[in-house]
């Protein structure tokens, strides 16, 4: 017999280790319930593969059985039992507070498909809440509404993802460089470039002043791309109506970056590459062997980078993209590794800070559609609701739940 948590003091643990979670995609998205219900929610990192600790209540329970998320009723002496074995020197474990429910922008273009992001397909799988918004409303400063926003797979250096060679001729690509040339007017600058790099500004500013900010695949280094050349014209004619400037990458300035330095641009409009970041063309391994595995970090010193490493194993398949993984050699000193192939020498997963706020940029498209190609089917999450790849994701999601600590100075 279930009785409510008034008459018993108790709570709902959330396990989220491989042998006792069956749908771990969901149980963020009970964390998020939770949170917005003012439930008291403990992420208890590193124990039982980053199970939540939160009180107990009839609609809480009911909600884990409607969406398939396995819990645990545990009585408040176990609830301290396990609070204290984590706080034990000896353990690298800890408690961190979740204090309130993220409001959540996803930066997409109008029309886009939502099945084509994984971000929006593990927050709509997990029943998150996001808002979808573009360069208009960025531009206009609404990035001030949000604690976490997300980059869909957004080429900011206006070369419309290096798709010239193989798409120019499609319907969709006309369709898109037409739309994105009218936005641009529209907003007032004469090229697509220049409106995009406004936008990447807005959103470093988003960051430097307190913000997360979340990107996957070709977001993640044409953002810190426009960024670099901002002032100097790297677009070709085809992109922007007229030629690039000479000697543009002698001009580059790194420290305007978030993540990458000392990159080459590819200056070919013909090859599907933005720069010497991605290591998409010089990764050489099979799809069976491709895994990438997950630092460890000491919970109670290194706090954010054991929320975002959390999972039920160290070991996530690998996955391709417009930008896959990134070379070590182009990663700012002070940018941490979270993810990292050694048999490849590449990084997946990197995470740092910028002023207040912090970014993560994650490689790759789609964590379980191993070569995602323009088209392809969408990914039905039901069927992988234990993917250690989307857990990354909502790790990220629920991040700025996390209460901060307050800073030594």
């Amino acid at each position: 017999m279930l009785m409510g948590s008034q008459v018993f003091a108790s709570k709902i643990l959330i396990p989220m280790d491989a042998e006792t979670q069956g749908n771990h995609l969901k149980a963020y998205g009970i964390v998020y319930y939770s949170l917005e219900n003012q439930l008291s929610v403990n992420w208890l990192l590193n124990y039982r593969g980053g199970a939540f600790l939160i009180s107990d209540s009839d609609k809480l329970r009911r909600e884990c059985q409607i969406r398939g998320v396995d819990f645990e009723v545990i009585s408040d002496n176990m609830s301290a039992s396990i609070l204290e074995e984590i706080s034990s020197p000896s353990k690298n474990m800890e408690s961190v507070v979740l204090e309130k429910a993220p409001k959540i922008a996803v930066y997409s273009p109008t029309g886009n498909k939502p099945w084509d992001d994984a971000v929006t397909m593990a927050l709509s799988y997990a029943e998150i809440p996001y808002q979808t918004i573009y360069d208009t409303e960025v531009l206009n400063d609404a990035l001030v509404l949000y604690d976490w926003l997300h980059l869909h797979h957004e080429d900011f250096t206006g070369q419309y993802g290096k798709f010239y060679r193989a798409f120019r001729t499609t319907p969709w690509y006309i369709e898109e460089k037409r739309e994105a040339e009218r936005l641009a007017q529209e907003l007032g600058y004469s090229k697509v470039s220049e409106e995009k790099l406004a936008v990447a500004v807005k959103i470093r500013d988003y960051v430097i002043g307190g913000g997360f900010m979340f990107a996957m695949c070709s977001a993640t280094d044409s953002f810190d791309i426009a960024l670099a050349a901002e002032g100097v014209d790297i677009a070709e004619a085809m992109f922007d109506g007229d030629p690039s400037e000479p000697g543009y990458q002698a001009k580059i300035d790194f420290n305007k970056t978030l993540a990458f330095t000392n990159f080459e641009l590819e200056r070919s409009p013909m090859i599907y590459e933005f720069s010497s970041i991605d290591m998409t063309e010089k990764r050489q391994i099979q799809k069976e062997n491709d895994y990438f595995s997950l630092m460890d970090y000491s919970a109670k010193w290194d706090v954010v980078p054991t929320m975002l490493t959390q999972n039920h194993t160290r070991l996530v398949k690998g996955f391709m993209g417009q930008t896959t993984s990134y070379d070590p050699d182009t990663i700012k000193p002070g940018v941490l590794i979270m993810g990292e192939s050694k048999l490849n020498g590449e990084a997946r997963y990197i995470h740092g800070i910028k002023g207040k706020g912090f970014f993560t940029f994650y490689g790759g498209h789609d964590p379980e559609d191993y070569q995602h190609r323009v088209g392809d089917p969408k990914t039905e999450l039901q069927l992988h609701p234990n993917s250690p790849g989307y857990r990354l994701i909502l790790n990220n999601v629920l991040f700025p739940a996390a209460k901060k600590k307050e800073q030594k100075t």
